[in-house]
């Protein structure tokens, strides 16, 4: 496979596209190969290559990296599966859990593909940061010491720092969850919610997470970490993070195919939160915040009537 720090990202969209720029500022040209099914003539980043063949992705390195939809990784897997062994070492970067049962991407890879050397990216960088060579932070996480490191050497560099975590399980549900809860970030400055009353629902959003990413088998410091206190911190300045602003445009009483339609890209979140709220509630875990985003999402109630039921949670179990 050549050298170590080759890597070949699958998916040709917008987050695809930007950790292709960002490995190959780290890797440099030729390291990096982009598997996509799209013509990217004109936005081809520099340095990457693009290819149309996944076994040709698969020849190319043994880090690999999953940045497509949850809903296509189980058929993308699969596809993937049939070029791939035991030495490639299988990464993404989904915000998803897959199902009612809430599986996790890494359970779809080890399901469907002869790796059991997983991993997941995840923390507070954007796409349009990556793209851009701006200053980023990002977290990678694997139960294998040697991902964790592949995945440093691949991404790190001088405007790209890569921290790493052992518990994956705990990372994959921190990137879904503060994706949800984003969303309800935007919802809440939409709003005009003063800063302290964000901050108020910032901490206990972590808590409510923390809980539920315990109860499938992470570890809560974990969600107290970047790849959750930290990710959802830097939501409040990320205008232009796509489920901040399906959170505003719900907030401003656009039905949730507009909202999301508004934001330009898929937003995992909006399909997760009812799924997340009711898998917590079936397993007796605390989340009232769910719970009201699921009614405020799927039910479409009013702003106001979503605004009185995140005010008036019980303070002495959430706070």
């Amino acid at each position: 496979m050549g050298s170590a720090r080759r890597v070949a990202i699958i998916g040709g969209g917008a987050w695809g596209l930007a950790l292709a720029t960002a490995a190959a500022a780290a890797c440099g040209e030729g390291e990096v190969v982009l598997f996509s099914r799209r013509d990217h003539a004109s936005d081809t980043p520099r340095g990457v290559r693009v290819v149309h063949d996944l076994a040709e992705a698969a020849r190319h390195a043994r880090l690999i990296v999953l940045a497509v939809p949850t809903a296509a990784c189980r058929t993308v897997a699969r596809a993937l599966g049939d070029h791939i062994d035991g030495s490639h070492y299988v990464v993404h970067g989904v915000r998803g859990l897959e199902g009612e049962d809430l599986a996790t991407v890494s359970e779809i890879v080890r399901d469907e593909t002869p790796s059991h050397r997983t991993g997941a990216l995840g923390g507070p960088a954007l796409a349009q940061d990556l793209a851009a060579g701006r200053p980023s932070v990002l977290v990678t996480g694997s139960r294998f010491p040697e991902v964790n490191e592949a995945v440093v050497g691949a991404f790190g560099s001088p405007t790209l720092r890569v921290y790493p975590t052992r518990d994956l399980l705990g990372l994959e549900w921190a990137s879904a969850l503060v994706g949800c809860l984003t969303l309800a970030v935007g919802y809440a400055q939409a709003l005009k919610m003063s800063p302290g009353l964000v901050a108020a629902l910032i901490s206990r959003a972590i808590g409510e997470a923390s809980r539920i990413a315990a109860a499938a088998g992470g570890e809560e410091k974990t969600l107290l970490g970047l790849a959750g206190y930290g990710d959802l911190l830097a939501s409040i300045a990320q205008a232009e993070r796509p489920e901040i602003l399906v959170g505003a445009a719900l907030a401003k009483g656009l039905p949730r195919a507009e909202a999301v339609k508004a934001s330009g890209l898929r937003v995992e979140a909006v399909e997760l939160i009812p799924r997340v709220s009711h898998w917590a509630e079936a397993r007796g875990v605390r989340a009232p915040i769910f719970r009201a985003l699921a009614s405020g999402v799927v039910e479409g109630r009013k702003a106001d009537a979503i605004l009185l039921e995140l005010m008036t949670l019980p303070v002495e179990l959430d706070a």
